[in-house]
């Protein structure tokens, strides 16, 4: 250990200097307070031994100039005095000093006070190793953890489904940016609109989740695919004994499972009447009832809407409450088809034969232009959803490097189809109709009705609805039972 000696009595300095050096310690000697401030600050001196009274700086004011330096941490100060100036010898203890001695130095003493500095000497530099050492294996730790935090998010998202939506046009970019500005506020509704295809529920995933930051619940209901009796018990929840066939105990609905995160609905211009009614009053008040309940219960609910048909055209034709779609609207994202974003195609086909090549383990790694040339002329009317099957439908087919023209199953038609103009059918409901004498089937008749209709508007039964003045749900339950449909 090194020690830095000071005391302006050569003889007393010279004295303790060979005993300490005999001790084995380096000792290095200054005859003033100012010397040895020059000298600690050159170098490192884990002990410096000084004496209180001396001219110019005294020891107690070097102790003050140790202090205030960078490395006091690791120094300490040892003073001694004479009987006549222990009072300084106590307010040095005050302001940081390790000890002190009484001259005449008893050089036991002066044994004991080195060894404690030693030992504390020793006990800080162990202290600085195992801190430097834990520090590192905390950062690491918190990489490690970090790294698994993002994976295990990836692998969430993934589940989820969230990660794959494809920004490669500048529209995109601006829903994307959109969707994540909503995300910031939950008390905000959310409706997205866009033809069927085009990736509204990935949408409402990136307005829920961001960047996968939160673990609340994700619930989605298809407000189409459900009857308003039944619609109402899964939205809301039953008590106990509210119907025949229900759960003994009960059961919570959707909006009870979605508490403190996202209710999607998606298709929601096909909600019953008497749910909206309902629901208003779920984003009016924050509160609804079970079925059969009679308390109320807070719900903590953001609430996302989606649909592929215009929700203000089913408000003017009165299928929609007027109240309840300024309710919703208010935050508004439209999602363009895929025809009008041509840009998209290819970046789109590229990121699915990717995912699907590595998925599989087949070897597709590119497009042909001869490919691209028959992605591009196709019209997508299925839009993203559409283009993703079709790609993944190459993959599981071929194997090959390069995707070629001839590995796609879709039409090669050079633009969005265009109905052909027909000739109008004039059904002249107000004259005599011409039956025939054979008994036939209406049921049959009106099969090929919607069949036409569904062709006519290229299998889009929300459009098909509206042209024969038929309910969207009304339209699914007959199309159900007719085995030439056109896929939607």
């Amino acid at each position: 250990m090194k020690i830095l000696l000071v005391d302006d009595d050569a003889d007393n300095r010279i004295s303790v200097g060979n005993f300490l050096y005999k001790l084995g310690y380096q000792v290095t000697e200054c005859c003033n307070g100012e010397e040895a401030l020059s000298t600690y600050s050159a170098g490192s001196f884990p002990m410096i031994l000084t004496d209180i009274r001396m001219p110019k700086m005294s020891g107690v004011d070097l102790l003050k100039q140790v202090k205030s330096s960078p490395g006091a941490a690791y120094t300490d100060v040892v003073l001694f005095t004479g009987h006549g100036t222990m009072e300084s010898a106590i307010d040095a203890l005050r302001m940081g000093a390790f000890d002190y001695l009484l001259k005449p130095i008893n050089l036991q003493e002066l044994v004991i006070v080195t060894e404690k500095v030693a030992e504390h000497q020793g006990l800080l530099r162990e202290n600085h190793r195992l801190t430097d050492y834990f520090e590192q294996e905390v950062r690491a730790e918190t990489l490690e953890t970090a790294n698994e935090i993002c994976r295990l998010r990836k692998l969430a998202a993934k589940a989820e489904g969230i990660g794959e939506i494809g920004i490669f046009s500048e529209a995109m970019q601006d829903i994307y940016r959109q969707a994540t500005q909503y995300h910031q506020d939950r008390s905000i509704p959310v409706l997205i609109q866009g033809e069927t295809g085009t990736g509204k529920e990935l949408i409402a995933k990136r307005i829920h989740y961001a960047d996968f930051a939160v673990a609340a619940p994700f619930i989605d209901i298809n407000c189409a695919a459900l009857t308003p009796m039944l619609f109402e018990s899964e939205l809301f929840g039953y008590e106990a004994g509210s119907f025949t066939g229900g759960l003994v105990r009960g059961q919570k609905g959707k909006l009870d499972i979605a508490a403190g995160g996202t209710l999607f609905l998606d298709e929601i211009s096909e909600m019953p009447p008497e749910i909206q009614a309902k629901l208003l009053r779920v984003l009016q008040e924050k509160e609804f009832y079970r079925v059969g309940g009679l308390k109320k219960i807070k719900s903590d609910v953001r609430v996302i809407c989606a649909t592929n048909s215009s929700l203000n055209k089913a408000v003017e034709d009165g299928r929609f409450r007027r109240d309840l779609y300024y309710r919703l609207n208010v935050g508004q994202i439209f999602l363009p088809p895929l025809r009008h974003q041509p840009e998209c195609i290819i970046p789109l086909a590229e990121m699915f034969l990717h995912h699907f090549s590595t998925q599989k383990e087949k070897k597709f790694v590119s497009i042909s232009n001869e490919a691209a040339r028959r992605l591009l002329r196709h019209s997508w009317p299925g839009n993203v959803r559409e283009l993703k099957n079709a790609i993944e439908w190459s993959v599981f087919m071929f194997n090959h490097p390069e995707l070629q023209a001839d590995h796609l199953n879709i039409a090669s038609d050079c633009s969005y189809p265009v109905q052909p103009q027909q000739q109008p059918v004039m059904l002249a409901l107000d004259a005599p109709l011409a039956l025939p004498a054979a008994p036939f089937s209406l049921n049959a008749y009106v099969d090929k009705i919607i069949c036409a209709a569904l062709k006519m508007h290229g299998g889009n039964k929300s459009a098909t609805a509206t042209y024969l003045g038929l309910s969207r749900r009304s339209l699914s339950y007959r199309a159900g039972k007719i085995s030439e449909i056109v896929p939607r």
